[in-house]
């Protein structure tokens, strides 16, 4: 996960009808983040050669007032995954902006329980593009409180923009994640191509943080209109 400061400006009209940017000590980020899906199920059901495969996405963090309660989800601008099917059913259900793209990943481990090296990559017009984090730490840990790392991974709701305007809001069950700091990053490609002019400036300087996550099983709920 490479975490970039953004100007707010820059994400306020993707931020989806009754969100507003969330900020961490008044700066708006965004994250490039690698992952890969294991035993992957929808509505219960496994899906033959589409239960384990990587993702790449670019995502900022949004806040909704639920009654008395402020609800911190995320946004995604741009998904990346391997398969066509895939794409097609989060575009068609969610109207998330999945696209399907040739993609590969290696992870390297220091022992058992700690990574040293993630890599994830995606073939866009013939040339590989890369997604890199390293890291020295003896053992990951849970986040500080009030971290910048702790914002980047409680955030616990999705929000989606729908095409008549409206926003879909689903719910994002996960166990607090242990994090590895990162000591070296890369994110090398055509990011123009992928994200649009908007964002190049920002993910061309290096991140304010970055970290390896250690993952769980994950559950997201049912979406509904708000």
């Amino acid at each position: 996960m490479l975490n970039y400061p953004i100007e707010r400006e820059v994400l306020q009209s993707l931020a989806p009808t009754g969100t507003a940017v969330d900020t961490y000590k008044g700066i708006a980020y965004v994250s490039v983040v690698g992952l890969c899906f294991l035993n992957t199920c929808v509505f219960g059901m496994a899906l033959p050669g589409h239960r384990n495969f990587e993702e790449v996405n670019l995502r900022f963090y949004v806040r909704r007032l639920a009654g008395d309660d402020w609800r911190r989800g995320v946004v995604f601008i741009k998904e990346i995954v391997p398969r066509r099917a895939i794409a097609a059913v989060a575009r068609a259900v969610y109207n998330e902006r999945y696209v399907a793209l040739p993609m590969r990943h290696a992870v390297a481990m220091r022992n058992e329980t700690t990574v040293a090296s993630v890599e994830y990559g995606w073939e866009i017009n013939g040339a590989w593009n890369q997604l890199r984090a390293s890291s020295k730490a003896v053992a990951p840990a849970e986040p500080r409180p009030g971290s910048l790392e702790e914002f980047i991974t409680e955030h616990y709701w999705g929000y989606v923009r729908q095409r008549n305007g409206s926003t879909v809001e689903y719910r994002v069950e996960h166990p607090r994640w242990q994090v590895t700091p990162a000591d070296t990053t890369e994110l090398n490609g055509d990011l123009n191509e992928l994200y649009g002019e908007a964002f190049v400036s920002c993910l061309k300087q290096p991140p304010a943080s970055a970290f390896i996550a250690d993952g769980s099983a994950v559950t997201v709920f049912r979406g509904r209109v708000i």
